[in-house]
């Protein structure tokens, strides 16, 4: 039983993590590239608190109790997006100074070299 569920949870992330808009743009953000949108994409969490609000006053004015569902997948999709604003400046952060780390060593590899290497005197 409890290899299904498993089996069934791995399958359902897998599902979600490639089909889901949200999550495919968090994907995309994660990138190299990307990493430098983290903080302007925290303002795609504008939507989704602003669709969790309408949704939570027409629940809580007599609607459909489904609608809660809406407010959780909102909130949830609103709270990834606020997150991965800081995460990507560090994400970043450490990116690039492991970028700087990796040309100083290819230069003073390059520099080593130079200084290894016998001169050839013709005459």
């Amino acid at each position: 039983m409890f290899r299904l569920i498993w089996t069934l949870s791995v399958h359902t992330r897998d599902y979600l993590h490639r089909y889901m808009p949200s999550n495919r743009l968090l994907a995309a953000i994660r990138t190299r590239r990307g990493l430098k949108w983290g903080i302007p994409a925290m303002l795609v969490a504008l939507p989704y608190i602003l669709i969790a609000s309408i949704c939570s006053g027409a629940a809580a004015d007599g609607g459909p109790g489904w609608l809660h569902l809406i407010v959780l997948w909102a909130c949830w999709n609103a709270l990834k997006f606020i997150i991965m604003g800081p995460v990507s400046v560090v994400l970043l952060i450490r990116t690039r100074l492991r970028e700087v780390a990796n040309r100083r060593h290819q230069r003073r590899e390059a520099v080593a070299e130079a200084d290894t290497r016998v001169p050839v005197l013709r005459s």
